[in-house]
């Protein structure tokens, strides 16, 4: 089915239609982008620390253990700059929707102006809008509906999707923030084991930038190649820095 329909009125036949309809569309843009956000920094940020603390000659123990108390306050940074995003975004709409409502009962005339306006855009013609117009007047919620989200181009957000984005990044984040820390679980020379970090962080990198590009619609190679390059650049950057620092 094409959209939901429960409550509209529709003829039989064009309800068979839309039944009959399987869309394809990607419609979980939100908690994709918030897992890419997780993953991403998670794979990176780790990394570079784990890198850079191997550089400076550390042990895999100590590399561990600011690896992982770095993955944990990345977590709830993450997560929390998720959630105020998220709540941000909600505290707009409902804002602007009180905004919208008011005008609609004082200035209705100016409002209704406003729609056609929005119809003639898309090539309508005033006989032809005038009847839609009339209509929204008839229904006060349709017309903040349709105000809202053609003049503003704003969606009525999930008022679940704070609490939800700050668990999608947290837990990206952590998921991906303990590739580049496991050759450290395991090896007891840091000098050792940051190689093996760097051939599975580079690999999970490669892995989740071909996903990021087949999901968000871009080249899957070519996302490939620029997340691992931005993650090879960000480790390589603070292993040199801690072998300048600390020779």
């Amino acid at each position: 089915m094409a959209t939901s329909t429960q409550g509209v009125n529709l003829d039989p036949e064009k309800q068979t239609l839309l039944n009959q309809h399987q869309e394809k569309h990607f419609t979980a843009g939100e908690i994709v982008r918030d897992i890419i956000i997780g993953v991403s920094d998670g794979l990176t940020v780790p990394f570079a620390l784990a890198a850079g603390l191997s550089g400076a000659n550390a042990t895999s123990s100590i590399v561990l253990t600011a690896g992982i108390a770095e993955v944990a306050a990345g977590a709830i940074s993450m997560g929390l700059g998720g959630y105020l995003a998220a709540k941000s975004e909600a505290d707009h709409y409902a804002r602007e929707l009180r905004r919208e409502q008011e005008e609609i009962k004082s200035v209705p005339d100016t409002e209704a102006a406003e729609a056609a306006e929005i119809l003639a855009h898309y090539g309508i013609e005033p006989h032809e809008y005038g009847p839609v117009v009339s209509a929204l007047r008839k229904k006060p919620q349709a017309w903040l509906d349709f105000m809202m989200k053609f003049e503003l181009g704003l969606e009525k957000p999930d008022p679940r999707r704070a609490l939800q984005s700050a668990l999608t990044i947290a837990i990206a984040y952590i998921l991906g923030g303990f590739v580049p820390l496991i050759p450290y679980m395991f090896i007891p020379s840091a000098q050792d084991a940051v190689i093996a970090s760097v051939i599975l962080t580079l690999a999970a990198l490669l892995i989740f930038g071909f996903a990021k590009g087949y999901f968000t619609g871009n080249k899957p190679f070519r996302s490939a190649f620029q997340t691992a390059l931005i993650g090879a650049i960000a480790s390589a950057a603070a292993f040199g820095m801690a072998k300048a620092v600390h020779p």
